[in-house]
């Protein structure tokens, strides 16, 4: 993988950068945002008065009693903000490829003023949801994966790795747990001990301490509840990281290789945090191949990637 400049931003920040460079009206990221919005968004769960949706990006073709691979995202933002455009792009070509993308909306500190506990059982809710309603949404129940970016990253990989958590009155029966995990700079070690074996003491880790409260970090660290049979899962992670240390993932994949589960990780010499997001140079149709091989190679998507096609039709929908 060829270096690039490193460009690292906080987990706080990610969303609202790309936000920002939107609203400044960058030439024709505009129009490439607004032409991928989803087909339609629907209400997997209320809780607390709060109404979370799935935005929908159906592929063409769909039929109902179809069952087609699914993916659901989380969003990044610290477990604080964030907003489900931010998978969008990845929606829109996981569409394309034939699958059911969806991005998911869940609680959030800043929205709903509500701990990382909270953030997971939503999580879980949402791969619930989607298992119990593959039917009408034309998915296959047995192909369904988890995927996000930093703290959403996080929560895709509890969904996967982490028993229990569930929001209370759920169908147990119906599994939380998706069929793989597809995770861009994700927080998947939150052992305070562990950080401090590895010489780590970044100032993000103090923050998500607060946000935690007085209840145990290790409780939903994933990499403390590896197991065998955990999903096989693909990891994107910059080397340049300094919010998420590369690191962590590395002590991940090592968990999940001993455990005898698939995880493979693409690394990015010079990347740092939020590197993988559209817009932010080539990275993002660079993990998005490499996505799209291990989609493959599971069987849920065929033939080879369409990203030059992708990228064609964004540029013309830019005009």
């Amino acid at each position: 993988m060829r270096p690039r400049s490193p460009a690292v931003l906080s987990v706080l920040s990610v969303l609202s950068v790309l936000s920002s460079v939107v609203s400044a009206g960058a030439p024709g990221l505009k129009q490439r945002m607004s032409a991928m919005a989803p087909t339609r968004k629907v209400v997997y769960k209320e809780v607390g008065g709060a109404k979370l949706e799935l935005h929908v990006f159906e592929p063409e073709g769909l039929k109902p009693g179809d069952k087609r691979p699914a993916i659901v995202f989380f969003f990044g933002g610290g477990w604080v903000g964030g907003s489900p455009v931010q998978f969008y792009p990845q929606c829109k070509y996981l569409a394309s490829r034939g699958m059911v993308a969806m991005s998911a909306e869940y609680r959030t500190k800043g929205s709903h003023g509500t701990s990382p506990f909270e953030c997971v059982a939503d999580g879980k809710s949402a791969i619930r949801w989607v298992r119990a309603n593959a039917a009408k949404l034309g998915a296959d129940p047995d192909r369904i994966v988890g995927g996000g970016g930093s703290a959403g990253g996080h929560v895709a990989a509890c969904t996967g790795t982490i028993e229990g958590g569930d929001e209370k009155g759920e169908d147990a029966a119906i599994t939380s747990r998706p069929n793989a995990m597809v995770l861009f700079n994700p927080a998947l070690l939150l052992d305070p001990e562990e950080f401090g074996r590895l010489g780590l003491a970044p100032s993000w880790l103090t923050k998500a301490k607060e946000r935690f409260g007085d209840r145990d970090m290790r409780e939903i660290s994933p990499w403390n509840h590896v197991k065998a049979g955990a999903p096989p899962a693909i990891v994107f992670h910059g080397k340049a990281d300094a919010t998420v240390p590369f690191v962590t993932t590395e002590r991940f994949i090592e968990a999940m290789k001993k455990a005898g589960n698939r995880c493979e990780v693409v690394a990015f010499d010079s990347e740092g945090h939020g590197f993988f997001n559209f817009d932010r140079g080539p990275a993002f149709y660079d993990t998005m191949a490499a996505a799209d091989r291990f989609l493959a190679s599971l069987g849920y998507i065929e033939g080879p990637a369409t990203l030059d096609a992708f990228r064609k039709w964004l540029e013309e929908a830019s005009r």
